[in-house]
C-alpha cells in the first residue's frame, strides 16, 4: 500500500528540483489556448477540478484529441475497451471527460488537495501507483525532466527498467503552461476557518437615564440623586 502522504512530500521536493531536459513550449501552447481552455473550465465548472489538470490528462492520455476520452483515451461516441472499460458512449468530450472525473479512480473530481503535491500524486493516481511501489519517479509525472531517466510498464504489470518514456510528463507541462498563463495556480487545503463566536449585544447608547460615566450628564444626575435622597429624609 502505496502512502499518499509521502508520495505528496516526494513530488512536492521532486518538483522544486526538477528542470525541464525536452521542450515543452510547443505542446503547451496548444494547452493553454483560448478555444481549448474554454473547453477545459466547462469541464471544470461541473466537476470542481482545475483545468489545467484536465489539460495535462487530456495530453498525456490522448495526445489533446477531441474525438478521445479523458479516461483512458478510446473515443468517447463508442463503448470503451480500455481501462476503464464499459464506459460511454458519451453524447460529446465534455460528457466523456465528466464522467471519467467524476466516476472512475482515481475520482479525481472528490479531490480536496490541489497544493502541487496534491496535484501531481492525484495525477499519478491518474495513471497508477507502480512507480511509487517501486520507489520510482513516474515517468506520466517527470518524463521530460531530470527527475526521469528510464523505466517503464510495457504494459500492464510488465516493467522494463530500459525502456524510456517518450511521452512528456505531467510536471513539465505544468511548468510550461504555468510560464505561459499567470491563471494557474496551485491550492493546498487549508485549515478550517475560524467559527464565529457571537458577540456581545452593543451597550445602549447614553442617555438622560443612563449617562456615560465620566460625563456631565453624570455629574449631574448624581447630584440629582444626592438631592433627592436629602429631600427624602427632610419629608420624613
Amino acid at each position: 500500500m502505496t502512502d499518499l502522504a509521502a508520495l505528496k512530500v516526494a513530488n512536492a521536493r521532486r518538483w522544486a528540483a526538477a528542470r525541464p531536459t525536452r521542450n515543452f513550449g510547443s505542446i503547451a501552447k496548444h494547452l493553454v489556448d483560448p478555444a481549448a481552455k474554454a473547453r477545459y473550465i466547462a469541464v471544470s465548472n461541473r466537476t470542481e477540478v482545475p483545468w489545467w489538470f484536465i489539460a495535462v490528462v487530456h495530453e498525456r492520455e490522448s495526445s489533446q484529441s477531441w474525438s478521445r476520452s479523458l479516461a483512458q483515451g478510446d473515443p468517447w461516441n463508442q463503448v470503451s475497451v480500455h481501462v476503464p472499460a464499459g464506459r460511454g458512449p458519451f453524447n460529446s468530450w465534455e460528457d466523456a471527460a465528466v464522467d471519467a472525473l467524476t466516476n472512475c479512480a482515481p475520482f479525481a473530481a472528490r479531490n480536496k488537495d490541489w497544493g502541487i503535491g496534491g496535484t501531481l500524486t492525484m495525477l499519478e493516481q491518474y495513471n497508477g501507483l507502480g512507480y511509487a511501489s517501486r520507489g520510482q519517479p513516474s515517468p506520466y509525472i517527470w518524463a521530460g525532466t531530470d527527475q526521469y531517466k528510464s523505466g517503464k510498464y510495457v504494459r500492464d504489470g510488465v516493467y522494463d527498467p530500459n525502456v524510456t518514456d517518450t511521452q512528456l510528463g505531467c510536471a513539465g507541462l505544468l511548468m510550461a503552461m504555468i510560464a505561459l498563463d499567470t491563471s494557474i495556480h496551485f491550492v493546498p487545503p487549508g485549515p478550517a476557518p475560524p467559527v464565529a463566536v457571537p458577540s456581545a449585544p452593543p451597550a445602549p447608547p447614553p442617555s438622560i437615564t443612563s449617562p456615560a460615566k465620566g460625563s456631565i450628564g453624570a455629574s449631574i444626575a448624581t447630584a440629582l440623586q444626592a438631592f433627592l435622597s436629602l429631600f427624602k429624609r427632610g419629608k420624613s
